[in-house]
Parts: structure tokens; C-alpha cells; sequence
């Protein structure tokens, strides 16, 4: 395993105080509901330059950089704690991978809880990546940000689909709904973003009766036989911080090759602020670790 540390700095020390600030004064002001206010945070990040969209029926958007290299394909799998979170909204953040690689990139729509409880995510995200599959496409780098990772992960357990997925970056991955983590269990942790029972009730509202420790729900305790290059990202103030470190030992362990960044002082996906230098340096990473492996 490749492991990295990434220092805070200077400007993001401030950026960071600035952007959270000004996330709690949307939210307190915020009318509308949770999934709209997700949504149009989320939002926030630009859509890259000369970058086309467009819909693909119900099933997520396509993102197409001016110039395309290859015929290489970025799915992105998009968070929001398997409740909230939409391709649409998800566009601006999925077309920073998409002009950094020159990627055609396709954004994921899966139904969420709790109308849609699990297994109903894997489902969808399985069938639609069959659907690319058949339709000619064949060299996948596969993204996913918090539940949107350890939906990418479980698209990792499919024999048939990893064989076509030739990367995979993982933001800040959800990865233990069992809450066993030591990060997630320590008092001392100051997670800007969560509070425990926040994470708590979307993971009860997602399983609905189904056992935390299921490997597709909880794809820290799944067996993988076959694995692409792995780079995983995670911000030293989250309480998910082990969910990304332990994931990390235990695909090494398994024989996979993983790239670990730890980011000072940063939150969870903090890539989608492109303000902060983290970010920019996360997303160029992320993109140049694809580029590698295609």
C-alpha cells in the first residue's frame, strides 16, 4: 500500500472556516427539503469548462469534455448517505474528473431510501453498469464519493463487472455500517460535517431490517478475488476516517494495489470545494492515478 499524508495549509485553514460557515448559514436558511438543499449544495460545485451534458433517460447524465483522448469511460457513483444525492446535481463535481482526464464521464442515478431500501441501490447501480457493459463500453474507471464508494465497492464484488473496471477512486468511503471504526467511536473526534446519529439513521432508515454486516451493505467485510488499482481519499476530520484507512490495510492485505491520501485538516469529500488547495490537489491525484491505469 502507497500511503500519503497531505499537509494543511495556509489558505485552506481559513477556506475551510469560510466554506463551513457559509454552509450552516444555507442550511439555516434553507425552506425546502433535505434532498433539495443537498442538491443544490452539492450544485455548488462549477461545471467545468467546455464541458457538454446531457441526459440519459432516467438512469444518470453524460458529461463530455471538449476534447475526449480515448474512449476510456469515468462512472461516478454519486453520496448522500444512500438518501439523498442526485447525477444531476453531482454533474459539476463528476466534470472536475472528466476535464482533468479528457473522459467522457457518465453520472449514476440509483433509487434511494428509505422508499428504496437495500438492496435496491446495489441493484440498480449492478444493472446499469451491465447496461454500459453491453453497450460497447469496456475500460471503466469507476468513482464514488461516501455511499456512492461503497456502492463502487460493491460493484468490485461482481466478477463479471470488475473485469471491465480498470480503476476505481474512492472519496471519502462509507464503507461499515456496523459503526466499529475507531474514528467513528471517539469522543475526540471533531467532524465538522456528521454528528454519529446523523450516519446512524440513514444506515437504519437504508437497511430496514438488513443486517449491518452484509458484505454489499457493509463492503468493509466483503472478500474481493479480483481487484483493479484502488487510490482512496479521506480527510483527517471525519468520522469515517477508518472507515478509508481499514478499507485500505484490508484490500493491500488481499493482494490489491491501493493509494491511500490522508488530508489534514479536511472534511468529508472535500473535494467537491474546488476553493481549497486540498481539493484541487485531491482531484488532479485522482485523475492522474485514472490516466495511470487505462
Amino acid at each position: 500500500m502507497n500511503k500519503s499524508q497531505h499537509p494543511l495549509t495556509g489558505h485552506d485553514q481559513l477556506q475551510v472556516q469560510q466554506s463551513l460557515a457559509e454552509q450552516q448559514t444555507h442550511r439555516a436558511n434553507f425552506t425546502g427539503s433535505m434532498r433539495a438543499y443537498y442538491d443544490e449544495m452539492t450544485a455548488e460545485t462549477p461545471l467545468a469548462a467546455a464541458m457538454r451534458s446531457e441526459q440519459a433517460s432516467d438512469s444518470g447524465w453524460w458529461l463530455h469534455p471538449q476534447e475526449t483522448r480515448t474512449e476510456q469511460v469515468i462512472v461516478f457513483i454519486h453520496g448522500g448517505a444512500y438518501m439523498l444525492g442526485s447525477a444531476q446535481a453531482y454533474r459539476g463535481f463528476a466534470s472536475q474528473l472528466a476535464v482533468r482526464t479528457g473522459y467522457s464521464t457518465f453520472v449514476l442515478d440509483y433509487p434511494l431510501a428509505p422508499e428504496h431500501p437495500f438492496p435496491a441501490a446495489p441493484d440498480r447501480v449492478i444493472e446499469l453498469l451491465k447496461s454500459l457493459i453491453d453497450s460497447g463500453i469496456e475500460h471503466i474507471a469507476l468513482v464514488g464519493d461516501s455511499a456512492g464508494a461503497a456502492l463502487s465497492l460493491v460493484a468490485l464484488q461482481h466478477p463479471q463487472l470488475v473485469k471491465k473496471i480498470r480503476a476505481a477512486v474512492l472519496f471519502s468511503p462509507w464503507t461499515d455500517l456496523t459503526f466499529s471504526g475507531a474514528s467513528f467511536n471517539d469522543p475526540n473526534t471533531r467532524d465538522p460535517i456528521f454528528q454519529p446519529s446523523i450516519l446512524r439513521d440513514a444506515a437504519a432508515a437504508y437497511l430496514q431490517g438488513t443486517l449491518a454486516e452484509d458484505h454489499r451493505a457493509s463492503p468493509l467485510f466483503a472478500q474481493y478475488s479480483l481487484l483493479p488499482p484502488l487510490a482512496i481519499q479521506v480527510g483527517t476530520e471525519e468520522l469515517l476516517l477508518d472507515d478509508a484507512t481499514r478499507l485500505a490495510a484490508q484490500l493491500a492485505e488481499q493482494g490489491g494495489e491501493v493509494q491511500l491520501d490522508i488530508y489534514q485538516g479536511m472534511h468529508h469529500v472535500f473535494q467537491r470545494d474546488i476553493r481549497l488547495d486540498a481539493a484541487r490537489h485531491a482531484l488532479d491525484i485522482a485523475a492522474s492515478f485514472i490516466r495511470q491505469h487505462q
